[in-house]
């Protein structure tokens, strides 16, 4: 197949949203497929990607203001055009909805490819962490609307579809999301690492691996380890990432371990040096740092929604909260903090369910998807034609 993915985030830029597309991007080369991969240009150095199966078109983008390193694509409606008139792709997937996704939405309307679009990014719900909250249905609206001129929007879990269609969006499907368990793993666990850290093997360490951005809700992570510091002195907290509140949370918290952002094996080292995951996060569609802490042998605090409600067992595999309840959540991150031996059995039980997400199943729903809607899309074109 020829598969036209039009995003405006990829790698090396580091999001869940790049991260998912690129695993999407490498299972379809794997699968013999053709990837016609459309982005923004991440600044002047940035040059198109050599991969077999793999062709780049890079347009031109703007940095996108309080979010370093991530551009968004300038509308491209007449280049899109051009190129597929002459190398039409069998289906095209856009993965965002900024002006290049919505350009190419219209030309592939206009010369009727099938089009399957994803929703990634709760962009509506991240208007109320920035006191813009008077225009969450305004830009609910807006993505509805977008999403229902495709074939299908892609969703990462089963509640996210049913949020979606209560809300309007039409014809959702479910595609999963798996994790690298050969790349995360406890045993890239690094005494070194935890010495540079200032703390033995027996020090409690607690991880936050993600942006440090207001609508992570970090306030709650920083509240409940302060809470557990009273039960465990010792503990030390270790956050992995960049973002504008970076900034403010080193003048606040100076004995705080800030990492900065951490790629491929040196962010495996990471998580797996860790021993409590908190992840405070309302906003998530999916979650992918979840799996990757399961997968690293990590005990998670999280709220039981998406990635967490979708793969974890309150008790058994993680210490689930309800949806907001930050007052659970703040107890039950200090129930870890006494009891080892709990703390040692989520650890374990979740690499074990972790190990049980593959990749290549993903892949395979993915690809059928492809198949099922270029199908159609040509059947459709067809019997248009003839009529």
């Amino acid at each position: 197949m020829q598969i036209a993915l039009v995003t405006e985030t990829y790698p090396p830029e580091v999001n869940g949203v790049a991260h998912t597309l690129q695993h999407m991007v490498n299972g379809m080369l794997a699968r013999g497929h053709q990837v016609h991969l459309i982005r923004p240009r991440q600044g002047r150095d940035d040059q198109q990607r050599v991969q077999a199966g793999l062709t780049e078109h890079l347009h031109p983008g703007l940095p996108i203001p309080g979010y370093k390193g991530l551009h968004f694509g300038l509308p491209a409606r007449s280049a899109l055009v051009e190129s597929w008139q002459h190398n039409p792709p069998d289906i095209v997937y856009i993965a965002t909805e900024g002006p290049l996704g919505r350009s190419a939405l219209n030309a592939a309307r206009q010369l009727r490819i099938p089009v399957i679009s994803g929703f990634h990014t709760n962009f509506h719900g991240y208007s109320r962490y920035y006191g813009l909250g008077f225009l969450e249905p305004a830009i609910g609206g807006i993505l509805r609307r977008f999403h229902n001129r495709t074939a299908c929007t892609l969703v990462p879990t089963q509640a996210l579809r049913t949020e979606l269609q209560a809300s309007g969006f039409q014809r959702c499907e479910v595609l999963a999301r798996g994790v690298d368990t050969q790349l995360f793993s406890p045993q890239r666990r690094d005494a070194g690492l935890r010495h540079a850290w200032g703390v033995d093997e027996h020090t409690l360490v607690v991880m936050y691996v993600g942006r440090l951005a207001a609508e992570k809700n970090l306030s709650l992570a920083v509240e409940s380890f302060r809470l557990l510091q009273l039960k465990r002195p010792e503990a030390r907290f270790v956050l992995v990432g960049d973002g504008p509140e970076l900034r403010e949370l080193k003048r606040l918290h100076p004995d705080f371990i800030f990492c900065g952002m951490r790629t491929g094996e040196d962010l495996a080292r990471h998580y797996a040096s860790g021993d409590v995951f908190l992840f405070p996060s309302l906003s998530e569609t999916f979650g992918n740092v979840v799996l990757e802490a399961m997968a690293s042998g990590l005990a998670i605090v999280a709220f039981d929604y998406a990635a967490a409600h979708e793969h974890l067992i309150h008790g058994e595999h993680a210490l689930l909260a309800p949806f907001a309840d930050h007052g659970a959540f703040i107890r039950l991150a200090q129930e870890l903090a006494q009891s080892p031996e709990y703390l040692n059995r989520l650890r374990l039980n979740a690499r074990e369910l972790a190990q049980s997400i593959d990749w290549s199943t993903i892949y395979n729903r993915l690809e059928q998807l492809f198949k099922d809607h270029a199908t159609r899309g040509r059947c459709h074109a067809t019997i248009t034609e003839n009529e």
